[in-house]
């Protein structure tokens, strides 16, 4: 089974879609496929669908959308040369939920974690290019937010704010593996749009500054500073981080050829629970 849910919901068996079109029936594939090989209890499927008024029906209705995935799931099988796996081999009935069998296939959530986990080691061991590299193709996965055509209820829309967090968080390591590599130049236009759509997140407007900064234009990297500062006061009632203060002091202070030391004070300037602050535009 291969199963995309890093931008538009598609999973196959057998290279053969079993992706619903049906609204419900494609949540509960949604979440089933997201924990694919783990056991997706009843009572968050039903908060899935139902929120926390589900009707009296709502089992016998669970187990309709579960019936018409089979049947997807069936369909898909026809071809195979495995004769014995039937759809209940697919998507098993267990004590308490159901399991999505992905049988050892792919998972573009998995391979995003892979390559970001290899990335993130890389950059502890100093190897930036590595990290840049294996950041990137991890990014490279996401087509769009994730469960992007997938009307999303209460488990669903968590689950995309957790991958959504994932994601930035791979972002914001790749963008300071290429600061390390010197690629401040080619990061200016990447960063002047991710600054104006997360407008409090403070380690990817310290990035900016620095990127600014080592790019010979001071004055907007200040201006950077002060507009993220007026957004924190209006928006949160909110200083920047002491980091970031401390980072714009250099910068004031620094000349072109002493930037390459506010590096380090970038990256403490998004760590802890102020970095958080994610307010899209």
């Amino acid at each position: 089974m291969d199963i995309d849910v890093l931008g538009a919901l598609a999973v196959r068996e057998n290279g053969i879609s079993i992706t619903p079109t049906a609204p419900k029936p494609r949540q509960v594939l949604a979440l089933l496929a997201l924990h694919a090989d783990q056991v997706v209890p009843v009572s968050a499927l039903i908060e899935e669908l139902w929120g926390s008024m589900p009707p009296r029906s709502a089992r016998t209705t669970l187990q309709t959308y579960v019936l018409q995935l089979r049947a997807l799931i069936a369909t898909a099988l026809e071809g195979s040369d495995d004769t014995e796996r039937t759809a209940k081999d697919v998507l098993v009935t267990l004590p308490g939920g159901y399991l999505l069998n992905s049988d050892g296939g792919t998972s573009d959530v998995r391979e995003f974690d892979r390559l970001a986990g290899m990335g993130y080691r890389a950059i502890d061991a100093g190897d930036f290019p590595v990290a840049a590299q294996r950041l990137r193709e991890a990014l490279a996965l996401w087509s769009a937010p994730a469960f992007a055509d997938v009307q999303g209820g209460v488990q669903l829309d968590m689950e995309t704010r957790r991958l959504e967090e994932t994601r930035l968080c791979a972002l914001d390591q790749r963008i300071e593996a290429d600061l390390k590599l010197g690629r401040h130049r080619e990061l200016l236009a990447e960063l002047t749009v991710l600054v104006s759509r997360y407008r409090t997140h403070e380690n990817l407007h310290g990035q900016f500054m620095l990127a600014l900064h080592r790019s010979g234009r001071r004055g907007e990297a200040l201006d950077v500073y002060q507009r993220l500062r007026a957004t924190l006061v209006r928006d949160l009632g909110l200083e920047p981080s002491t980091a970031l203060r401390r980072l714009q002091r250099s910068i004031l202070m620094a000349g072109p050829e002493a930037v390459g030391k506010t590096a380090a004070v970038a990256s403490v300037a998004g760590t802890g629970p102020r970095a958080d602050r994610l307010v899209r535009a």
